[in-house]
């Protein structure tokens, strides 16, 4: 195998690898089996390892190029990241839909809150770990850092490298432009290129 063979291959490993992840953390299908995915994560690994100058940061294989940090540098972000308020009661939670409504100038009818057929708000189990804020530069995951105080946080990135669920590099337009038309939705209601993305989450551990 020469040079440019062995480019060719590399990145076609990192786009199979890519893929089979994306299925399975994403849409929780399993397309390979784990040996199967080992044996193409170890044969990248052997090849780059040969060829360092092919190694990119969004690499597999860079998820275990370092060890998590101990220590972590203050990151001061662009827009506060601010938490949830707590709601006990249904009318903590009127008096929400009160505060969105003023807020986006009456747009949102409380009553077609509460009796209108369609969904106006996405709901979710809350989830108790810890909230982090994701950069991504011309799709490749740059830094990640925790809320801190809202305005200085911490910088975890080469920690956060280590979960196989987060993307080292994010798909591209037409990938992701692809699996929305899948989803019987408009592409062009979506920005799908971005040369900044801003990504706040929650990182878990979950107990089965």
């Amino acid at each position: 195998m020469d040079k440019q063979e062995a480019k060719n291959r590399i990145e076609k490993l990192r786009q199979e690898i890519n893929r089979y992840r994306y299925a399975y953390h994403v849409l929780d299908k399993s397309l390979i089996s784990d040996a199967a995915l080992d044996s193409l994560k170890k044969e990248l690994f052997d090849l780059e390892a040969r060829y360092p100058e092919f190694i990119t940061p969004y690499s597999p294989t860079q998820r275990v190029a370092g060890k998590p940090l101990k220590n972590f540098k203050k990151v001061r972000r662009e827009v506060p990241m601010l938490s949830f308020n707590d709601a006990f009661s249904e009318q903590d939670m009127r008096d929400w839909v009160t505060r969105v409504e003023n807020y986006l100038g009456g747009k949102i009818s409380i009553n077609q809150f509460y009796q209108h057929k369609s969904a106006l708000f996405y709901c979710e189990l809350k989830i108790d770990g810890l909230a982090v804020e994701f950069i991504y530069e011309n799709g490749v995951f740059v830094q990640g850092s925790t809320r801190g105080d809202g305005i200085v946080g911490e910088d975890i990135t080469q920690n956060l490298k280590t979960i196989e669920a987060i993307p080292l590099k994010i798909l591209e337009s037409k990938e992701v432009e692809k699996n929305v038309k899948n989803l019987g939705l408009n592409p062009k209601s979506y920005i799908l290129n971005s040369n900044r993305l801003i990504v706040r989450g929650e990182v878990f551990i979950l107990i089965t």
